[in-house]
């Protein structure tokens, strides 16, 4: 009997839901922090995007290699690149964890009006990286049910914001925000890049559904393309609709959003539903990450990357002790992040990474960006390869050209993004990037070693410099 698998709409519909989860629920109170002019970082991002969700379906149609990013990153950087892309993406999502509690956090605050000091806002996100760590013990059939409903408090809301909300638009308002700082363009473009491209943040993920549907070959590329085309609409609507309904220092001050938003357009009990809608979707959200976070590492773990101890699981299959070393390391960035307090003291070693504003929404501008630059490794990496495994797929010179030019569009967007993160992103990016470099070495000779074994009758006395002699298989 046949399978029925998914038909190239199903697929495309599915891509959208996947990037459509909590990254957008701050978004309109960091990009009106910039103004209205925004909307070019969000042009620039979307097409950027595009460009990596067509090299990312390339690279999954072509790539017979397991481990997605790392992967197709293997075939031009061997198993070292294989593993920095896994371990940048690693990084980056347990980063990524942080911010969406962090998100969750000022949806909160919004909610029940209250006005915690910054070592609350501290505790409470790193409380409820606890609670959604301990709630995916049960394993990954309660995670996976819980977040398709969970998911639908985000979309919803932005669906009815992008259609209904334009009835409450007024051109006055949009257009005193447009650019309260006199930025230029390019100016714009690049504070607000790293916000943009958190929201797209995922796409890469698409290609995981390519067995479930007929056709990968070619519905894959339309799916993964009209799916983040669908959600760059949606985000530039919404948060530019929201931005002609709020004026521009209420929305920038704003833990809330969209709770704002409904409020004005309704009432404060409806902004109140759909601020608690949006706490329960990135609770949901952060449930999902927090499995897919341990799962990543179980599988490297499993082929020898990473330490065993992050392969090891229970009888349901659930990495637990994984799981408790990363909710550790989350604890730890959950409390650097934590903003400056009123009186300019910092709590712990927070003056590392703080700018000194106060507030959910700086503790929030400092975790994306990091996680956008760790996430951008594996990116930039599976760019580059896409060349190499056309060449072994033996693509046509025309077509390869062109998949490529795509590549490097999604590329040069990549390292405008890095570039526009932020010093301290950047430093603390590379510094983690070097760092699992210098953990490679820990676990590189299981994968090398065979190749570079010297003739087992050699003897090194340190009396001579002669050069080793290469151990060949008969």
């Amino acid at each position: 009997m046949a399978i029925k698998k998914m038909s190239v709409t199903q697929l495309t519909m599915l891509t959208a839901i996947n990037m459509l989860g909590s990254g957008i629920i701050l978004l309109p109170t960091k990009l009106a922090q910039v103004g209205n002019i925004s909307i070019v970082s969000w042009v620039i991002t979307a097409v950027g995007s595009m460009a990596l969700a067509w090299a990312f379906a390339c690279c999954g149609t072509m790539s017979n290699k397991l481990g997605g990013m790392g992967g197709y990153a293997e075939y031009a950087f061997g198993k070292a690149g294989n593993y920095i892309a896994n371990y940048t993406y690693g990084v980056a999502i347990v980063i990524g964890n942080v911010a969406i509690s962090i998100t969750a956090v000022g949806y909160i605050i919004g909610l029940f009006n209250i006005n915690p000091n910054p070592l609350q806002i501290g505790l409470m996100t790193i409380g409820l990286l606890w609670l959604t760590t301990f709630a995916n013990f049960g394993g990954a059939s309660i995670t996976g049910k819980i977040g398709g409903v969970t998911v639908w408090g985000v979309i919803a809301p932005v669906v009815v914001v992008s259609t209904v909300g334009w009835f409450w638009f007024k051109p006055e308002i949009y257009a005193a925000g447009w650019n309260p700082h006199n930025s230029t363009l390019l100016d714009a473009a690049g504070s607000s890049v790293a916000i943009t491209l958190w929201a797209f943040l995922g796409l890469e993920s698409a290609c995981a559904n390519s067995d479930a549907v007929d056709n990968p070959k070619k519905n894959v590329p339309i799916a993964v393309l009209f799916g983040t085309l669908g959600s760059a609409v949606i985000y530039i609507v919404s948060t530019n609709v929201i931005g002609g309904i709020i004026p521009n220092a209420e929305l920038a001050s704003s833990n809330a959003p969209f709770g704002l938003v409904f409020a004005t357009m309704f009432t404060p009990m409806v902004g109140n539903i759909i601020t608690g809608l949006m706490i329960i979707a990135c609770i949901g959200s952060l449930l999902g990450w927090q499995f897919t976070t341990a799962q990543v590492f179980k599988s490297s773990a499993e082929v020898g990357y990473f330490v065993r101890i992050f392969a090891k699981c229970n009888k349901s299959g659930t990495p637990i002790a994984g799981m408790l070393i990363l909710l550790g390391i989350q604890t730890i960035l959950g409390w650097f992040s934590i903003p400056a307090s009123p009186d300019g003291t910092r709590y712990g070693w927070i003056h590392h990474v703080a700018t000194g504003n106060l507030g959910v929404s700086d503790q929030f501008s400092t975790v994306v960006d990091l996680s956008v630059v760790t996430n951008l490794i594996p990116y930039i990496l599976s760019m580059a390869a896409l060349v190499t495994i056309q060449e072994i797929n033996r693509v046509l010179s025309h077509k390869a050209l062109l998949n490529n030019a795509i590549a490097g569009v999604g590329a040069a967007y990549s390292y405008f993004a890095l570039v526009n993160s932020g010093d301290k992103a950047l430093m603390y990016g590379g510094v983690a990037t070097i760092l699992g470099f210098t953990l490679f070495g820990a676990v590189s000779a299981r994968f090398v070693k065979g190749e570079q074994l010297v003739h087992p009758d050699r003897v090194i006395t340190g009396e001579e410099d002669v050069p080793a002699i290469p151990y060949r298989d008969k």
